[in-house]
């Protein structure tokens, strides 16, 4: 009798060990007796203890970084790159058992070909294309991994160091580039004022008292501040003065 109960209350207990929840968000990896028998989908599932076991594997997608890089561009500056990877499972059995650690397959492929792909660019392109450099390393990593159950959904940099004396240089650089298109602006704004003033000055000089609207309008302009002091001379007296001294 108390055989009985006692070989009842172990297979209780080996059946209650036998009970696995699989979550939504995962699927469950099955072994028996060291080979692969299938993989679960989410729910409550049954794993025979001792001679099975199953392996969860999260379908989510993930997010894991590249550790800042050391590197020397194509034109020899040395830089510290470093990124991220999106990527998720695809398919469960191939990630667990054709591949040891694929979260650290993974990230070393990503800096091996993050290392390639900065290495053959110059600084300039590097600091200009970085969301062009993220697609070409992805593209990389997407076609060597694509046996391993995986998909990878985007690499992107984040941060691209660069030395300190470097960045005074590349200051100086901009605030010179930044110079030189204002005094280009001001120069060819002051080009068209010029022949915009021409131009007034060819129409006003062609209708008879224009002169003396703009004048007008200058005064008018001034506003009543007790400050300004304006003496008005007649344009006809200017006309008298100036022909004086043509015939002198």
């Amino acid at each position: 009798m108390a055989w009985s109960l006692y070989a009842g209350i172990a297979i209780l207990i080996y059946i209650m060990g036998s009970i696995r929840i699989v979550n939504q968000y995962e699927r469950g990896v099955v072994l028996t007796l060291g080979k692969y028998t299938g993989t679960r989908e989410p729910g409550l599932k049954f794993v025979w203890l001792i001679i099975q076991s199953m392996e969860r594997v999260d379908m989510r997608l993930r997010t894991i970084d590249i550790q800042k890089q050391q590197m020397m561009t194509k034109d020899n500056v040395p830089i510290s790159v470093n990124g991220v990877i999106y990527f998720k499972v695809k398919d469960a059995r191939t990630a667990t058992i054709d591949v040891q650690d694929y979260e650290y397959a993974i990230t070393n492929y990503a800096e091996t070909a993050l290392r390639d792909v900065v290495g053959g660019m110059e600084l300039d392109a590097v600091l200009a294309e970085r969301e062009k450099i993220g697609e070409k390393i992805s593209d990389i990593v997407r076609d060597e991994t694509k046996g391993w159950g995986l998909i990878v959904e985007h690499i992107k940099l984040q941060d691209v160091e660069v030395p300190d004396d470097l960045k005074r240089i590349m200051s100086r650089q901009a605030a010179a580039e930044r110079e030189k298109r204002a005094t280009v602006i001001k120069a060819e704004g002051d080009r068209l004022a010029a022949v915009n003033l021409a131009k007034a000055a060819e129409t006003m000089s062609k209708q008879k008292g224009a002169m003396q609207l703009r004048t007008l309008q200058t005064l008018d302009g001034l506003g009543p501040t007790p400050s300004n002091t304006v003496i008005i001379v007649p344009v006809e007296l200017t006309e008298i003065i100036g022909q004086m001294m043509v015939k002198k």
